[in-house]
């Protein structure tokens, strides 16, 4: 909702103060490139206002203020710089940063670590981006590599979202519980993902989050965990073009819709799973699929060498048991990532269980080791 009297703005001004304004306003304008719109007064300037690059800057002669901090985002920094550090000093004492307009993503030291979250320990709900409500599976982050985020949306309706987009490395959206209805750059007019439904959400693509149902629950997993979101308020959505194989940082959309899914033998004996598209269009980066038990296969022991293996339990019960570790019994909320190269076994599954399984990359090695007796319930090597 628009604030009482915001119609009323028609620009804003960052002042900084300086002793000497022609020194200062030369630096701004022949070195930086910002350009003046005003001078007052023109006999003796005591104020010049100038803009550039979206910013709209007021120079002041005299004042206590504090120089302040500028940051300007350029194509090379080191350019402007003249190839000293990072950083301009204004003659007014104003500092300017100089960072890159599209830096390189940086991917932290994966730090694999056994993580396990449960919805009733009473771990915090945050309000995040669009009074959305946020629930972290993954607190330690695995290093900064990775996150997922149980996000919920109680009272429904419209959602005070923007055009926007993430600088990421992978990220999907699976709908767990209710609808939601978005739109995504490129790929038609607005859907409704129902639940059971998944998106992959490649590097960059505007999307904008419309409407759902009251108590809509997803769960969202990225790379890194720390990334920008972008705010596009000059594109508007849905774009006239409609690219369904459109190229995105070497990724493409994909909507997988649970009503058109068929299901095969799973990646765990005595499951069945159906693929979410993810492997495919990652090129192999990242993989999803939803497994369900059929009980037709005796629990085993297995390890892996994935560089993540997250498992969320959708519907149903299951007790974990991971070597050196007590079994813990699970239900519907709680999830798990598992280290690669840790021993674990799935045991006890209900009837009705149903576990959504997010791994990067998308194939990675799995050894299967038969049932072997033993004092802690878990067989080894």
């Amino acid at each position: 909702m628009e604030s009482k009297g915001a119609h009323e703005i028609r620009a804003a001004e960052v002042v900084l103060t300086c002793a000497d304004l022609d020194e200062t306003l030369s630096f701004f304008t022949d070195r930086l490139g910002f350009r003046v719109v005003t001078v007052r007064p023109a006999d003796d300037p005591s104020v010049v206002v100038i803009t550039g690059y979206g910013l709209r800057i007021r120079l002041q002669r005299g004042g206590d203020g504090a120089p302040g901090v500028l940051r300007l985002l350029c194509r090379d920094p080191a350019v402007l710089a003249g190839g000293a550090a990072a950083e301009l000093w204004a003659p007014n004492g104003t500092r300017v940063e100089l960072a890159p307009w599209d830096p390189p993503l940086v991917l932290p030291t994966l730090r694999p670590s056994f993580v396990l979250t449960s919805r009733g320990d009473g771990s915090p709900w945050r309000v995040g981006r669009a009074g959305m409500r946020y629930r972290d599976l993954i607190p330690d982050r695995q290093g900064g590599r990775f996150i997922a985020s149980h996000i919920v949306i109680p009272e429904g309706g419209p959602v005070p979202d923007y055009v926007h987009y993430h600088r990421v490395r992978f990220q999907m959206i699976y709908c767990y519980k209710g609808w939601v209805r978005v739109v995504y750059e490129d790929q038609g007019p607005p859907f409704i993902m129902n639940s059971g439904d998944c998106v992959l959400q490649p590097p960059r693509i505007r999307h904008r989050v419309l409407e759902s149902s009251p108590g809509l629950e997803v769960i969202e997993i990225g790379c890194p965990a720390d990334h920008e979101t972008e705010a596009d308020p000059e594109l508007e959505l849905p774009t006239k073009a409609v690219r369904p194989d459109r190229d995105f940082d070497g990724q493409r959309f994909v909507r997988h819709e649970v009503a058109a899914a068929s299901w095969s033998p799973g990646r765990i004996d005595g499951f069945e799973s159906r693929d979410l598209g993810i492997g495919a269009a990652t090129n192999g980066l990242a993989g999803a699929s939803v497994a369900r038990w059929r009980g037709d296969a005796p629990p085993r022991l297995c390890h892996h060498d994935a560089e993540l293996l997250f498992t969320f339990v959708l519907d149903g019960s299951v007790t974990l048991q991971c070597e050196g570790r007590e079994g813990n019994r699970l239900a519907a909320g709680d999830s798990f990532v598992v280290p690669g190269g840790v021993g674990h076994r799935l045991r006890e599954c209900s009837e009705e269980l149903e576990l959504l399984e997010v791994t990067v990359p998308a194939r990675f090695a799995t050894t299967r080791h038969p049932r072997e007796a033993s004092t802690d319930g878990i067989s080894r090597r």
